[in-house]
């Protein structure tokens, strides 16, 4: 075999403490090596152009490349290999930034780990062999998880493009969180205005077929072939038949219902639309609270309904529909304030969050837009906000940022000013983070033009005083114990990943961080792109963000389903793994430890047994190969032999030294 070595210098990232010019010039000792180079950026248009050249001249059917890790430039190389003439999988990158330079100092020891590398990795490709992929067919539509701002754009943008979309909302309404919200910052204009347009471009589109009050059952197939289960839970009214006119809610005695749009702040009956925007605008019952089915009788609505949609014996149905990729838009989750013990959350009713504030502030809000003390009903004349509630706290394990919540408090501020001109308004924070265009300047005008008081410092305990709270923390700057009276309490809590956020992951198959939110195949190359071919990322369900950058990603994911389905076929990738039949003994291990789901069982003329690899659906990731007690189960060009022929390198390099 022959075989090529190009190594790279990546400017000084490798060569500043790796000496590339003698890891090439070692590398024309190793066997089948017939030409070997160092260059300044082999990545580069004139390095792989050199490549292409060398692939000519020296007639090699083999390259190996050291340089970056093969996650950033395998493809780019394999390109360069084919356009030369050379099959695109008679290649191997041996990581000598990653994997030597960026990991110490000293030159010597970097070189000599550098050379090794390349030697096992001269190794493994002359085991390699020709492969080539397979090509399936595609089927155009696209699956969205999640209608709230985000998943709506992803969903308008793929169904503006031509595609058929199936947008899938466990709500029974979409809209998601920005259709609780009163104003958006730093505009501070109407969240509705903004979203209602939107809602309703998607429920009219003839392209997107709504999916609300539904979830995930089970997700099978494959990137262009998926089959997706449905579970669409019983509203007890016939959407088909109702009409939204809000007769049923009027007449219903059951009062005391949670109301979720509202965060609990008020009741509602257990019949409801849950805000006067819905999309779809139908009623929902709640059978926790419907006395029809918590005491067996009651009919009211039943009975008012002038179009006879009340069906008490319906049941959920699972639907099932084909899809060809996936968009996740299911948002985020926030902290149960009970775990904020020391802030009296969950005690005392004059200690709210956020979102139930925005509530108390809109003007489809229980209270049409008056801002009351829930306690007594009265008006506060004295408003604390908290930040950080949860966020950046290493004892809740949510080190991290929430993102938004400095310019939420801060338009929150600006609203209660406007709402209550006589209010005194303090803001207990660790530091304003405001990055984005415009943010910085709003959070000035909280503070210059609405007389904010900003106090920089943690809280450290709430206690109530006669009908006031007080507020005990610190100002770091001053560097001073202050307390604060206050009727009301409003705490900026963490933003946490979507409920059930995990269970999905799973049925998906994509991975998700130690905080439940999903996992991007790569953070800056790949941001909206999963390590699951044909599953996308949107939104907030990959990390806490705003409006702006969830619109964006929701684009932007939109962007990637088109491009997918530019072509009629799709290519597999071959380097996935195959079983050995002959030597196969049927324990199927491999097929409970994939967590792909891409082994399934298959049964030989001869009565026998074994596993089959769904080449579709295989992602070639080896945990199979790992687990196969008999050793019948084989990752293309990463075999056993390959594996050996690496060891067995690096063995032999070893006696050679020590003879030496």
């Amino acid at each position: 075999m022959r075989i090529g070595v190009f190594v790279c210098h990546c400017g000084t990232n490798i060569d500043g403490t790796v000496d590339s010019h003698q890891v090439a010039e070692e590398a024309k000792k190793f066997p089948h090596v017939v030409y070997a180079t160092d260059y300044l950026y082999t990545c580069s248009e004139p390095g792989q152009q050199e490549i292409q050249q060398a692939v000519g001249e020296h007639d090699l059917d083999g390259v190996v490349v050291a340089a970056c890790s093969p996650r950033m430039h395998e493809n780019t190389f394999r390109r360069t290999i084919e356009r030369a003439g050379l099959n695109r999988y008679m290649f191997e990158m041996a990581n000598i930034r990653e994997h030597c330079s960026w990991i110490g100092e000293d030159r010597e020891a970097n070189t000599h780990k550098a050379i090794e590398l390349v030697r096992m990795a001269v190794a493994k490709v002359a085991n390699h062999v020709h492969l080539h992929p397979s090509y399936f067919e595609v089927n155009k539509r696209v699956l969205v998880i999640g209608a709230g701002v985000a998943g709506m754009q992803a969903a308008l943008d793929c169904a503006d493009g031509g595609l058929d979309v199936v947008l899938v909302e466990k709500k029974s309404s979409i809209g998601g969180r920005m259709a609780q919200l009163d104003k958006t910052f730093p505009t501070v204009d109407c969240s509705i205005c903004i979203l209602g347009p939107k809602m309703v471009d998607v429920g009219q589109h003839e392209k997107i077929k709504l999916c609300t009050y539904s979830e995930i059952e089970d997700i099978s197939g494959y990137v262009g072939n998926y089959t997706v289960n449905i579970r669409r839970k019983a509203t007890y009214v016939d959407w088909g038949k109702c009409t939204g006119c809000g007769l049923c809610m009027e007449k219903c005695p059951s009062k005391k219902a949670y109301d979720y749009h509202n965060e609990g702040i008020a009741d509602t009956t257990a019949i409801n639309i849950s805000f006067p925007q819905a999309i779809p605008k139908k009623a929902t019952i709640d059978p926790e609270y419907c006395r029809q089915f918590t005491k067996g009788k009651c009919g009211v609505c039943a009975k008012v309904c002038p179009l006879g949609a009340i069906d008490y014996e319906m049941e959920d149905e699972i639907v099932a529909e084909e899809v060809g990729a996936i968009i996740v838009a299911t948002g985020y989750g926030l902290l149960n304030m009970e775990e904020l013990g020391e802030y009296g959350a969950g005690r005392y009713p004059d200690v709210i969050t956020g979102i139930q504030y925005e509530r108390f502030l809109n003007a489809s809000g229980p209270t049409q837009g008056h801002v009351v003390r829930p306690s007594d009903g009265e008006e506060p004349k004295r408003v604390v906000f908290i930040s950080c509630a949860g966020s950046r706290d290493a004892s809740l394990d949510r080190p991290y940022c929430s993102n938004f919540c400095c310019m939420y408090i801060a338009k929150q501020a600006i609203l209660t000013r406007d709402h209550i001109p006589d209010s005194e308004v303090y803001v207990f924070y660790m530091d304003t983070r405001s990055p984005s265009k415009g943010y910085e300047e709003f959070i000035r005008r909280a503070q210059e033009e609405y007389g904010v008081q900003y106090v920089r410092g943690r809280v450290s305990r709430i206690y109530p005083k006669g009908k006031r709270m007080v507020v005990r923390g610190a100002d770091t700057l001053l560097g001073t114990q202050v307390e604060v009276e206050t009727d009301l309490v409003v705490l900026a809590t963490a933003a946490t990943c979507a409920p059930e956020a995990e269970e999905l992951a799973e049925k998906l198959r994509i991975s998700y961080d130690e905080y439940g939110f999903y996992m991007e195949s790569h953070p800056k190359l790949r941001p909206v792109e999963t390590n699951t071919s044909g599953v996308f990322l949107a939104g907030a369900c990959q990390g806490p963000k705003d409006i702006p950058a969830a619109v964006g990603q929701g684009s932007a994911a939109a962007s990637k389903v088109l491009s997918l389905f530019s072509k009629d076929q799709l290519e597999s990738d071959p380097q996935i793994a195959q079983v050995m039949e002959l030597r196969c003994v049927g324990c199927l291990k491999c097929a409970d430890t994939c967590p792909f789901q891409a082994i399934e069982e298959k049964e030989l003329p001869d009565g026998r047994v074994v596993g089959h690899v769904i080449e579709t659906v295989c992602q070639g990731c080896g945990l199979c190969t790992s687990i196969c007690p008999s050793g019948a189960i084989q990752l293309q060009q990463c075999t056993d032999n390959q594996l050996i022929a690496e060891v067995e390198a690096l063995c032999q390099a070893w006696r050679e030294r020590s003879s030496g």
